[in-house]
């Protein structure tokens, strides 16, 4: 289920275990893929204001970053 303004309170299940895959376990097409992705990202970072991208720069998670903007949202 996705994530809906006001349910920073919403309980998120996550399984037992979790493998990161290593480059090696990825195909070409899957690391073009995620750098294309990581080039994008950071497009988009760029174009905020200074003081939003310093505020989410440090998020790990696309659950952290929401979580602060809805913090900077309430003021």
């Amino acid at each position: 289920m996705i994530a809906e303004p006001g349910d920073g309170e919403r309980d998120v299940n996550v399984d037992g275990t979790f493998h990161e895959q290593t480059d090696d376990e990825l195909s070409e097409r899957e690391l073009m893929q995620i750098e294309a992705d990581d080039q994008a990202i950071q497009t988009i970072l760029l174009g905020l204001p200074e003081v939003i991208y310093a505020a989410v720069d440090s998020c790990e998670t696309a659950q952290e970053i929401w979580l602060r903007v809805q913090q900077m949202m309430k003021g």
